[in-house]
């Protein structure tokens, strides 16, 4: 077998019916599209999703739900989760090596939840005001 020997199968490829080439080729005059009428005419066809007048299924149905595309490349990291890194200086690269955020995130924010006793020293990461005055309290420090 060589590659200029090869065919699609019987069937596999249809020759398509050549419309308005005249009464003898079996699509003359009309070509197919009957008499008259929408569909009879060029261009004249409805939008996706019309039902004739009725309302579309895609504007009774009620609208749901919004997925943030931020919200994938974003983490939230809680106070208490912060003393597991043993690094002086505490950044995303730091949080991706110890696992607490994922591999992808481009933006974390720490939030209150939890306590936080050991000082730490955080660099580029998003704090909200009750995590910073813990934070401050037990000593540690925030650059942004």
């Amino acid at each position: 077998m060589r590659l200029n020997n090869i065919s699609p199968g019987n069937g596999a490829k249809k020759v398509g019916k050549r419309l308005g080439r005249g009464h003898s080729a079996g699509q003359g005059k009309t070509s197919g599209r009957g008499q008259k009428g929408q569909h009879a005419r060029s261009g004249g066809y409805h939008k996706v999703g019309f039902e004739g007048g009725q309302m579309p299924l895609q504007r009774r149905l009620p609208k749901v739900g919004f997925r943030s595309r931020m919200a994938r490349l974003t983490a939230e990291l809680r106070l208490h989760e912060l003393e597991i890194p043993s690094a002086d200086v505490i950044d995303i690269d730091v949080l991706k090596k110890a696992n607490l955020v994922p591999a992808f995130v481009t933006k974390v924010k720490v939030i209150k939840s939890g306590v936080i006793k050991k000082a730490v020293k955080l660099k580029g990461l998003a704090v909200t005001k009750g995590a910073r005055v813990d934070i401050e309290n037990a000593g540690g420090s925030i650059e942004d």
